[in-house]
């Protein structure tokens, strides 16, 4: 079993930066994809952010040039950078991994974080 934790999440105004952390623990054995989602109330989840085990990354059109994602292997971990923060980032923050959790089979398997609040006031 893989348990994602998230922390990093808050207040802040608008023009501000946060930044999101997101730890595995479990039965890890290796971590291909690490993502981050986010939600607002009413919308569909979308994703925000995406890097791979070779460091190839993918941004929501919205957030490029504003958020960075960044991954450390050893720490199991993926973070966000969240700079020049607007209104309209406020939402639930989410990260999802892509995990294989046995040397035995290259089987992998998605497992979500709980989430985080980010609220940007204006």
């Amino acid at each position: 079993q893989v348990q994602l934790v998230e922390s990093g999440g808050g207040l802040v105004q608008a023009g501000g930066s946060l930044r999101l952390s997101c730890a595995a623990s479990g039965s890890i054995v290796s971590i291909r994809v690490m993502e981050w989602y986010r939600q607002a109330p009413g919308k569909q989840r979308e994703l925000v952010a995406s890097i791979t085990s070779g460091g190839t990354t993918i941004y929501a059109d919205s957030v490029k040039g504003r958020f960075t994602i960044s991954r450390d292997n050893a720490k199991n971990t993926v973070y966000l950078q969240m700079n020049s923060l607007k209104s309209e980032d406020t939402a639930v923050y989410y990260c999802r991994m892509e995990v294989r959790t046995s040397i035995a089979t290259m089987n992998e398997y998605q497992y979500w974080g709980q989430g985080t609040q980010v609220t940007v006031s204006s």
